[in-house]
C-alpha cells in the first residue's frame, strides 16, 4: 500500500500568523512522522500590530496545553473582558461589548426581551446593568469565571491583550521545541509544476531551494504564494468597509492597565487604546479618501495617553478576502487570506482558526478536491458572517458630522446584513448565521448600545406578571453590583498572580 501521508510542510512567512501555524501543526503531529520548515526573513517587516483578541484563544492556548500563568508574564498580556466604543452611536456617547451575557433566559424567553419589555413601561435601565462581564471592566476589576452555572460568575468570559511580537517568539519557542525548522531567508521565486500548477518549491535569495508537500501562505498582505504565484483572486469589500490605512505607536503606560480595549470613533475612523503591562498600543484606523495622513497622525498623536515609545507604523490594506484560501497545495493563514479591518480583534482568532479547520480537513499528496472546497466554504461563511458584524458598528451609527460617517450611514449594506436589522427592529430577535464568532449577547451589545430598541419583543415576555419580572430582574442587577465589588482590580490580581518581568532593553 502506498504511504501517501504528507511528509513536508514548508510555512512562508513567521510573525503571529506564521508562528500560530507552526506552533498548532506541530503539536498535532507532535508524534508523527512530519517535517515542518517555516521560512522567514529579518530583513521583512512583520505587521504585528493587532494584540487584542477575543475568548477562543482561550482554547487554542490550552489545545497546545500552554500554561496561562506562563503565557501571560511572557507576552506582558493584561485580561480583556471586551470593548469600550466611544462616540459611535454619536458624539459623546459611549457603550461596552462585553464577553459575557445580559442574564440567563427567563421561561425560555433571552433576557433582552424581557429588559424590553420593562423599557417600554418606562424603566430607563440600561441593558449593561445586567451584563458583569460590561460592569465589571467598566469598574476596572477582574476575576477568573467560575464554571458552576449556579454562579453569577459563570457569566461571563475573557481574552487578554497582548504584545504580539513576543506572543510569536513565544510560539517560536514552542514550536521548535517541537521540531519546527527555522530557515532565515526572503523567497525570490516559485516554482510550480508544469503538469498541474502545484507549488514544487521556494527558492531563496543566495539559491537555495526549499520543497515541499504542502505550502502554508503567512507572508502577510502580498500573499506571495496565494496571489503573487497562483493569482487566485481577491474579493474587494471596501465599499463596506471603507478605511484602508492605520497608523499604531506604542507609548508609556498611564497606569490604569483597564480590563478592555477602547475604540473611539473618529472623523474619519476610529482609534484604539490597548493596555499591555509594559506599555500601551495606539492606533488610528481611517479611510485616506476622507483625511490625510499628516492629519490622521496628528489626531492619534494628540489622543494617546503617554509619551511615544517609537515612530508611526504606516500600513495600507484593502478589506476583504482571497477567493480561495486553499488553492492546489497552497493554504493561506492570516492577512495572505484576507484583511478584516482590527475593530472587533478578530485577526489573531481568523489565523487560529485557519490553523484548527486545516488540521480537521487535513489532506495527504493527492489533495483530494472536496477537502479544499469545504475549507474554502466553511472559511468563506466564517469571514462574511465576521464581515457583516463589522459593518453592522459603522451602518447604525447616528453620527452625521463627517463626510466619512455620512457616507457609512449610506452605502448599500450586504443582504444578510440588511435582514438581520431589519428583524431585530422589528421583533428584538437576533437571527445567527453558524459561525459562532459572535453569539446573540455580541450582536446585541452593538443593536442596544447604538440605540436601535426593536419595536416589539417576543410575546411569551408578556405571561410573566410585571411585578415579578420587576423583582427578578432587580435580583439580577443586585448580583452583578455585588459581584463587581467583590472582585479585586485588574492590576491588583495582576500584581499578584502574573505580573511579568521586566524587559531588557533593546541593544
Amino acid at each position: 500500500m502506498t504511504d501517501n501521508r504528507i511528509r513536508k510542510i514548508v510555512i512562508v512567512g513567521g510573525g503571529t500568523a506564521g508562528w500560530i501555524a507552526a506552533a498548532g501543526i506541530a503539536r498535532f503531529f507532535e508524534k508523527r512522522p512530519l517535517q515542518i520548515e517555516l521560512i522567514e526573513s529579518d530583513q521583512i517587516a512583520t505587521v504585528g500590530v493587532g494584540e487584542a483578541t477575543i475568548p477562543p484563544i482561550r482554547q487554542f492556548n490550552a489545545v497546545l496545553g500552554i500554561d496561562e500563568i506562563e503565557f501571560i508574564k511572557a507576552t506582558q498580556a493584561t485580561f480583556k473582558l471586551g470593548i469600550e466604543f466611544r462616540d459611535w452611536g454619536q458624539v459623546g456617547a459611549r457603550y461596552f461589548h462585553g464577553f459575557g451575557d445580559y442574564g440567563p433566559a427567563i421561561d425560555g424567553v433571552s433576557p433582552h426581551h424581557h429588559w424590553r419589555r420593562l423599557r417600554a413601561a418606562g424603566d430607563p435601565t440600561s441593558h449593561e446593568a445586567y451584563s458583569l462581564a460590561a460592569m465589571m471592566a467598566v469598574a476596572g476589576r477582574f476575576r477568573p469565571p467560575i464554571p458552576d452555572p449556579r454562579s453569577i460568575y459563570s457569566s461571563f468570559s475573557y481574552a487578554f491583550q497582548f504584545d504580539a511580537g513576543l506572543y510569536a517568539r513565544f510560539l517560536r519557542r514552542y514550536a521548535e521545541a517541537r521540531g519546527v525548522v527555522r530557515t532565515e531567508g526572503k523567497v525570490v521565486d516559485v516554482a510550480l509544476r508544469p503538469a498541474d500548477g502545484f507549488i514544487q518549491s521556494v527558492q531563496l535569495e543566495g539559491g537555495k531551494v526549499v520543497e515541499g508537500d504542502l505550502f502554508i501562505d503567512c507572508s502577510g498582505f502580498r500573499g506571495l504564494l496565494i496571489e503573487g504565484a497562483l493569482k487566485t483572486g481577491y474579493e474587494d469589500w471596501s465599499r463596506w468597509l471603507p478605511v484602508n490605512r492605520a497608523l499604531a505607536v506604542p507609548c508609556d503606560s498611564d497606569g490604569a492597565m483597564e480590563p478592555y480595549t477602547t475604540a473611539t470613533a473618529r472623523a474619519a475612523g476610529w482609534q484604539w487604546k490597548i493596555p499591555l503591562q509594559h506599555r500601551t498600543g495606539n492606533g488610528y484606523v481611517f479611510c485616506d479618501s476622507f483625511i490625510s495622513e499628516d492629519q490622521a497622525a496628528e489626531t492619534l498623536l494628540a489622543n494617546i495617553g503617554g509619551k511615544a515609545r517609537a515612530g508611526l507604523n504606516s500600513l495600507r490594506f484593502v478589506t476583504g478576502r482571497r477567493r480561495k484560501v486553499w488553492n492546489r497545495n497552497c493554504v493561506a493563514i492570516g492577512l495572505s487570506s484576507g484583511f478584516l479591518e482590527p475593530l472587533e480583534s478578530t485577526s489573531i482568532h481568523l489565523i487560529q482558526n485557519g490553523v484548527g479547520r486545516l488540521l480537521e480537513y487535513f489532506p495527504d499528496r493527492d489533495f483530494d478536491p472536496g477537502l479544499a472546497e469545504t475549507f474554502n466554504r466553511l472559511s468563506a461563511d466564517e469571514v462574511e458572517y465576521i464581515r457583516d458584524f463589522l459593518v453592522l458598528h459603522y451602518r447604525t451609527s447616528q453620527r452625521d458630522d463627517s463626510e466619512f460617517w455620512r457616507y457609512c450611514r449610506s452605502v448599500e449594506i450586504p443582504d444578510t446584513l440588511a435582514r438581520q436589522i431589519e428583524t431585530f427592529r422589528e421583533t428584538g430577535r437576533v437571527m445567527l448565521g453558524a459561525d459562532t464568532s459572535f453569539m446573540e449577547p455580541s450582536w446585541l451589545a452593538i443593536y442596544l448600545g447604538q440605540g436601535i430598541v426593536p419595536t416589539a419583543h417576543d410575546p411569551r415576555a408578556d405571561l410573566i406578571p410585571e411585578a415579578e419580572l420587576v423583582e427578578g430582574l432587580r435580583r439580577r442587577r443586585d448580583a452583578v453590583r455585588q459581584a463587581v465589588e467583590a472582585a479585586p482590580r485588574q492590576s491588583e490580581f495582576i500584581a499578584r498572580y502574573c505580573r511579568a518581568p521586566a524587559l531588557e532593553p533593546l541593544a
